[in-house]
């Protein structure tokens, strides 16, 4: 976590860093503090839950976004094992914003799909910050059909501001890929569970979004566009990103609400961010529950329930005025 944190941590921050102090105190000074200590440490379980249990749509995008957030990456470490990544669309190049790969899980066969930021200023520019070209979907969809080759069941990782709207990407066919995407996978003829683990940002994240389960970490969003993208536009002013947040439902309990999502993974208090391996196991918890859910589906029931499944999306009664 970074030494500043987001605005509305830093009471929680100055009171970790007291307790810290008073710590160090007692093994240098040999001083008995331990009953402030504890009072201390009470406080501050007390102050996380308040704050973190009524955290505005804005705040959630801030904890999605945060620097030290676990990425796609970091959860196939903590979940997965004997992951060898493939590279390259067989067409034009590798792209780096998007990782692919086989590995196992409790022993199983599992085809990995993510996007991947990076740590730090270089890491970032050779991710391209998580925004995929042309080329990332078009790796996305090599490595699922060849999942679908050897019944391979596939578990995708959404954390993407959006996908890449340079005039390269354009040149190459960004918005094809993301819509060949979209079709292609309605067809996988093997389980797909999709996590919208950080961001999910508009078509860069439908580009590999289509699922039998879809589900979103809790402190996650999911939008068609990002809060600043969406202020820009209705009121010619990013600073209204807040109100804009609010206004896209776009927080994981308006998605489930909406029925856009399935389930909402839990993540440790202040977010996955302090605890990783923690957040990790839920995901994998899920991962485990809906591999026994669908894996025993003949491959005609799966299509036709995930086809069911986002069509129902958006649909809705008119009433009487």
């Amino acid at each position: 976590m970074n030494a500043s944190g987001l605005d509305f941590e830093k009471p929680i921050l100055e009171l970790e860093r007291k307790i810290e102090e008073l710590k160090n105190l007692t093994e240098t000074e040999k001083i008995d503090l331990s009953s402030e200590i504890k009072q201390l440490m009470q406080r501050l379980e007390k102050l996380k839950r308040e704050i973190f249990e009524n955290l505005t749509a804005w705040q959630r995008v801030q904890i999605a976004r945060h620097p030290q957030r676990p990425y796609s990456l970091d959860y196939i470490g903590l979940i997965m094992k004997d992951f060898v990544q493939l590279h390259g669309d067989r067409l034009f190049s590798d792209d780096k914003a998007l990782v692919a790969g086989l590995a196992r899980l409790n022993g199983r066969k599992v085809m990995i799909i993510g996007h991947q930021k990076g740590r730090d200023t270089k890491e970032n520019l050779l991710r391209n910050f998580g925004c995929a070209h042309p080329e990332g979907y078009r790796k996305a969809l090599r490595a699922m059909r060849l999942a679908e080759k050897f019944s391979v069941p596939i578990v995708i990782f959404i954390d993407t501001p959006g996908a890449y709207p340079g005039v390269g990407a354009e040149e190459r066919g960004q918005a094809h890929s993301i819509a060949f995407n979209l079709r292609e996978m309605v067809a996988v003829g093997v389980p797909i569970i999709v996590f919208v683990i950080g961001e999910g940002g508009s078509g860069g994240a439908l580009g590999i979004g289509i699922g039998d389960r879809v589900c979103i970490l809790e402190n996650a969003y999911y939008s068609v566009i990002s809060p600043e993208g969406c202020a820009a536009i209705l009121w010619r002013d990013r600073a209204k990103a807040p109100e804009a947040a609010e206004a896209l439902k776009l927080t994981a309990g308006d998605l489930l609400k909406m029925g856009i999502v399935d389930e909402i993974i839990k993540e440790p208090l202040g977010g996955a961010h302090r605890d990783a391996e923690a957040c990790a196991k839920n995901i994998k918890a899920a991962i485990e529950k809906y591999l026994q859910e669908l894996l025993p589906l003949p491959k005609k029931e799966l299509l036709e329930k995930r086809y069911k499944k986002f069509r129902k999306i958006g649909v809705f009664k008119e009433g009487k005025q």
